[in-house]
């Protein structure tokens, strides 16, 4: 069973990378992602981008977006803390990552967060 007091909070990212491709800092430094409650919420520059339901199944975490890009999509997930740091690799295509690592067309996103304070 999850721990989800630690999992749960606002979160942003430290560094991320899509199929390979490091995030550019513009866009790390405005994201952030709450989790509360079974809902998640992704917010840039304080204007929520994607919503919807979290919960976790015996392989990992799954996101199902109920709002904005990811409506009627389900992001399988891994996720791990390293200390303080949650680190989330997203499944966009619909298969669970079956490793912490993006590369070029693998439809994953990965992700280092830190909570915000």
């Amino acid at each position: 069973m999850e721990n989800l007091h630690a999992f749960e909070g606002t979160w942003v990212p430290i560094e991320a990378e899509m199929d390979g491709e490091k995030a550019p800092r513009e866009f790390t430094d405005y994201a952030e992602i709450e989790l509360a409650r079974g809902n998640y919420s992704v917010r840039f520059g304080g204007v929520t981008a994607d919503s919807g339901t979290y919960y976790f199944e015996e392989a990992g975490l799954t996101l199902a977006g109920m709002q904005g890009p990811n409506a009627g999509k389900t992001i399988p997930c891994l996720h791990k803390f390293e200390g303080e740091i949650l680190v989330v690799c997203y499944g966009l295509g619909g298969m669970r990552p079956d490793r912490f690592g993006t590369s070029s067309g693998s439809q994953r996103y990965l992700a280092r967060y830190r909570r915000k304070k």
